[in-house]
């Protein structure tokens, strides 16, 4: 290379350029046949002459710089050879040329495109090539590419190592050769026959498979030749066997919840109220109080995570009817099929935070989940939310290994920002953005959990800011609800802006709602933030013939605002949907606000560009410039008065 560049001419434009360049370039590229020339500018109309004359194709002008110009090989498959050196050579003693730059190649890859021909994950185990939801290849009549993105997660090294998932289910059986070798007996325990073995209960038809199955859907060992592989093939798994008794307590509950909060980084529970459409139940005061515990003083301060599979009730039911699917302290997970679509059992609700995959309409054998069954056995059925929600506890375990100091919000901000659309399709909810561009699905949450994504961002993830809460306003006089027409409520609010638990940007909302009718089934709700977010947050639910209870100070929760600012006017809408007439009685709705008053993204490194951080964190800046330039200007016109 020829010259002395300077500031100010497009060659030193061109080495300044270069060199910042190359200063974030992580590896030496090929050197190709492709030139970068300038020309003088007496010469800068013969180019294509000039190109053509020493062996180029042709010549293009570049429309940034002075007198540069991209010369085209006559053949860029060729690789570059000693002819090609001397043409170089030659072009650079023209007198008509200033300088030439050699352009180096060096790789770049589709986003959200994957070869899988290129995936290089080799397993032994038998189940592996029929594990469609870590690496989909079009299995079971599949759609190609839909899966968790396990593989990206495991190429960048992590494994789920030192990390423990507890299984709060039917017991596990430890002794499976898939699952000993990943087994922590420690944090394991039996509060179904008290003592430390939670083996799960022999019956007939095995009845108590559950726990086992999902165990291995999180911990089954990799490269065994035994069953398939576990999303976190090298985390432990503890086994809490809680459910095989009569029935349950909140004894029971609340103690398997708050079982070894230093010992156990996430709990996975598959279980809930029932799905008949007709229930309202969630958490009763101690099991509340140990959730409570759990995200506030779990591992070390940071906080228990537990995921919760979102329920089996379909479009009969409405998972903000299950007080534990709907906690702020639980991500709830839904699921989809390989093809994209819902399953039939899917329930839809606004405080589903993101989905991954189970079983569904697909009448192929393969099309169930593959993991390990009881006694020592393999099994290709698994299914319903149940599988969902332990897979989720798989990728959150390779985000933990990512960065152990992640705490439970952290993993609720990163399953917002990384989970993907991807190809979920839903027949009913449509796709839509909240008031600051996150996109969302009233049935799918924020989309699919994408593992690869969810650790490259969890390297780098900074604690978001302390969380506040705000009641925001509480509307306490009855008001009547008749078929035909709609009930709309208005609240208010400054989101308790100058006092101590301003709330500014939104995680968490809850509106707790009292009411009666003549059949809670035929209720609906919605509530609409300032920012026009319309939140779902009880559908119809037509098996449900319920005419004294009603709701309760029932707290349903929306995620769907996140990222919001909540000042300004709510609005809730109740009415009737159904074929008879209906009436009832609103006697309360008191709006809850959670989340941060500084934003929460602002400090994060943003590696994607195109990523929902990197738009988040470019709304905060923006929102926080307006308001800096705001409350300066409100400064001068006071001084001015």
């Amino acid at each position: 290379m020829r010259g002395s560049p300077r500031h100010g001419t497009a060659a030193g434009w061109m080495a300044l350029l270069a060199g910042l360049l190359l200063s974030t370039q992580p590896a030496q590229g090929v050197r190709t046949e492709h030139l970068l020339v300038q020309l003088r500018g007496d010469a800068q109309d013969e180019a294509h002459q000039l190109a053509t004359q020493h062996g180029f194709q042709s010549a293009r002008q570049l429309p940034f710089g002075e007198g540069l110009f991209h010369f085209y090989p006559q053949d860029a498959s060729k690789r570059r050879n000693k002819r090609s050196t001397h043409r170089r050579q030659e072009l650079q003693k023209d007198k008509r040329v200033k300088d030439v730059f050699v352009q180096e190649g060096f790789s770049r890859q589709k986003r959200g495109y994957r070869n899988i021909n290129d995936i290089e994950v080799n397993m032994s185990d038998p189940l592996f090539t029929k594990q469609w939801y870590l690496i989909n290849t079009g299995q079971a009549d599949g759609t190609p590419g839909l899966d968790l993105n396990v593989a990206e997660a495991w190429q960048l090294g992590y494994t789920g190592k030192g990390v423990t998932i507890a299984i709060m289910d039917d017991g596990i059986d430890y002794l499976h050769p898939d699952l000993a070798s990943n087994y922590n007996a420690d944090a394991s325990y039996d509060f179904s026959s008290n003592d430390p073995f939670p083996f799960p209960r022999y019956t007939d038809d095995w009845f108590n498979s559950h726990g086992t199955r999902c165990a291995g859907e999180v911990s089954a060992a990799a490269n065994n030749n035994i069953c398939g592989v576990g999303v976190a093939y090298n985390s432990k798994v503890a086994g809490i066997r809680m459910l095989d008794q009569p029935f349950m307590t909140d004894v029971i509950e609340a103690s398997s919840i708050s079982h070894m909060p230093q010992l156990i980084d996430i709990y996975s529970a598959s279980w809930g109220p029932t799905d008949d459409g007709k229930t309202v139940d969630g958490p009763r005061e101690l099991t509340l109080q140990a959730m409570a515990d759990g995200v506030n003083k779990g591992r070390g301060g940071k906080g228990s995570i537990y995921v919760w599979a979102s329920g089996d009730g379909g479009s009969y039911d409405d998972c903000n009817c299950d007080g534990y699917a709907s906690s702020m302290w639980t991500i709830s997970i839904n699921s989809a099929i390989n093809d994209g679509r819902t399953a039939l059992y899917d329930e839809s609700c606004s405080s589903t935070l993101a989905s991954t995959f189970s079983n569904g309409r697909k009448r192929n054998p393969e099309a169930g989940v593959a993991t390990t069954d009881l006694y020592g056995n393999c099994t290709l059925r698994h299914s319903g939310t149940s599988a969902a929600a332990p897979e989720a506890a798989g990728v959150f375990a390779l985000a933990l290994e990512a960065n152990p100091n992640l705490t439970w919000r952290d993993m609720q901000h990163l399953s917002v920002l990384t989970s993907k659309r991807n190809q979920l399709h839903d027949e009913v909810h449509q796709w839509r953005r909240n008031g600051v561009g996150l996109e969302f699905n009233h049935l799918f949450g924020y989309g699919v959990l994408d593992a690869g994504g969810m650790v490259k961002m969890a390297k780098d993830w900074k604690t978001v800011p302390e969380r506040f809460h705000c009641v925001a306003g509480s509307i306490q006089e009855t008001h009547k609800i008749q078929s035909g027409s709609k009930l709309v409520l208005a609240i208010n609010t400054e989101a308790c802006q100058g006092k101590d638990n301003f709330v500014r940007y939104l995680e968490h909302v809850q509106a707790v709602v009292t009411v009666n009718a003549s059949r809670r089934g035929d209720l609906s709700i919605n509530m609409t933030s300032p920012m026009g977010t319309k939140s779902i947050l009880l559908s119809r639910r037509p098996r449900d013939d319920d005419t004294k209870v009603g709701f309760d100070k029932w707290p349903f929760m929306t995620t769907h605002t996140w990222g919001e600012d909540p000042r300004g006017t709510w609005l809730l809408e109740v009415g009737f949907r159904g074929k008879e007439p209906q009436h009832g009685v609103l006697k309360e709705w008191t709006l809850m606000l959670h989340g941060t008053q500084s934003a929460p993204y602002i400090d994060q490194i943003v590696r994607d560009f195109k990523s929902k951080l990197a738009m988040s964190k470019k709304e905060e800046l923006e929102e926080e410039l307006d308001e800096a330039v705001e409350k300066s200007l409100k400064s001068l016109l006071s001084k001015n008065n």
